[in-house]
């Protein structure tokens, strides 16, 4: 499992929106976001760097843990 920091997200809405971005990059990454934490998990093999782009199109940091 990969794991990204997440910065900006406040609410339920920001984590679906998380997800929702992650999945358009990589709709085989199985995104769990953990909204407490400010964090998304990923399945292995998973490259990052367009998940982290998208991520930041959403409007959010996103960083590798």
């Amino acid at each position: 499992m990969q794991v990204l920091n997440v910065t900006g997200m406040t609410c339920g809405g920001c984590a679906k929106s998380v997800e929702k971005a992650v999945l358009r990059a990589a709709p085989e990454a199985a995104p769990k976001v953990d909204l407490a934490a400010g964090k998304v998990s990923l399945a292995d093999g998973i490259d990052t760097g367009p998940v982290i782009q998208a991520i930041e199109r959403a409007g959010f940091g996103a960083t590798p843990a």
